[in-house]
């Protein structure tokens, strides 16, 4: 009877223990989930800050007007990108300076923001000569001219019919259609005045395009260099 009273006070114990056992175990697994979650979380926000740069605010200087390659180094000094993605032409600005940038100077941005930059290219564009020389009207010509981006000069009246281009001049030279010429060049169209000479019977001479390369005067003025040996 005895010996049987020792042995359930011996299992009750053993029960006991396990049970001390199984719970300390949950408390240690328990604990090092929370340990974990929160290590998690904390990389989490740093990771957060770290992508977005938080708290670390930069203010836009004003690089308008200064040469492309200073503007770049001035923003990656203060821990911003520059980059060119536009140019324009203006003569009265400098070639090669920063005529405009995609967010005001003095306003707060995050480090690393990429600034976009437009420069002054120095070189009118070129643009293409439509199909206007003998196929169209004064209206029509200067109309689509105007909407390519020409520049317009003053025009040229020969005898013939009233309003009728007959010939597109730059620089005192043909123009022919397809050419390539520098948007800043005057464009003079010669067109019919309405009468025509005793010697002109229905049919007005015009002369040959000539073949040329339409250079802006930004180009004529720069010299060529000669080739080295």
């Amino acid at each position: 009877m005895a010996d049987s009273k020792t042995k359930q006070s011996k299992n009750k114990n053993s029960r006991t223990q396990e049970s001390h056992m199984t719970w300390s175990k949950f408390g240690l697994h328990l604990i090092a989930m929370i340990l974990l979650t929160a290590l998690l979380l904390m990389l989490t926000v740093w990771g957060i800050q770290l992508y977005t740069h938080h708290g670390r605010e930069v203010t836009v200087p004003d690089v308008k007007g200064i040469p492309t390659g200073s503007a770049i180094e001035k923003l990656k000094g203060l821990g911003l990108k520059g980059e060119v993605d536009d140019s324009v032409f203006l003569p009265s600005i400098p070639a090669g300076v920063i005529y405009d940038q995609s967010i005001v100077a003095g306003n707060p941005v995050k480090e690393g923001r990429v600034i976009y930059l437009t420069i002054n290219s120095g070189s009118a564009p070129k643009l293409i000569m439509p199909d206007i020389a003998d196929n169209s009207s004064q209206r029509e010509a200067t109309a689509k001219l105007r909407a390519l981006g020409f520049k317009l000069g003053p025009v040229e009246y020969i005898h013939g019919e009233r309003d009728w281009v007959y010939e597109v001049k730059a620089r005192g030279r043909n123009v022919a259609y397809g050419d390539h010429i520098a948007s800043d060049i005057p464009i003079v169209l010669v067109v019919g005045n309405g009468t025509y000479a005793e010697d002109d019977i229905d049919l007005v001479e015009v002369a040959p395009p000539d073949t040329v390369d339409w250079m802006s005067d930004e180009e004529l003025a720069t010299p060529k260099q000669e080739p080295t040996e």
